[in-house]
């Protein structure tokens, strides 16, 4: 399926890509080169295989609970121990951006 410039411009207008003449020309021969890439693809027979639309499955929440583990955990005194240099509970570091304390 090859696709038209009117596809392209489409699809630009979808992505706020502002392509104009000689740009969209170029443009629409790079994609129908990468959609002729896919090709070899389509013959692949494979009638029992159902579509893999996330590579994970039906993994919904990857993140854990938001908890202390007290045998792990430091104490305020214990984690700026060996801090360079600390001002109240929090670690002081050069600043970065300007000259701003």
């Amino acid at each position: 399926m090859a696709l038209s410039e009117d596809d392209v411009r489409g699809i630009a207008d979808y992505a706020r890509i502002a392509l104009e003449g000689d740009e969209l020309a170029e443009m629409t021969a790079y994609l129908n080169d990468a959609v002729d890439m896919l090709e070899p693809i389509l013959a692949y027979n494979l009638p029992d295989v159902d579509p893999t639309f996330h590579p994970i499955g039906s993994l919904s929440n990857v993140m854990r609970d938001d908890a202390v583990d007290a045998d792990r955990a430091f104490t305020i005194d214990e984690a700026l121990g060996n801090a360079g240099s600390s001002r109240e509970r929090s670690f002081r570091v050069p600043a970065i951006l300007g000259e701003e304390e």
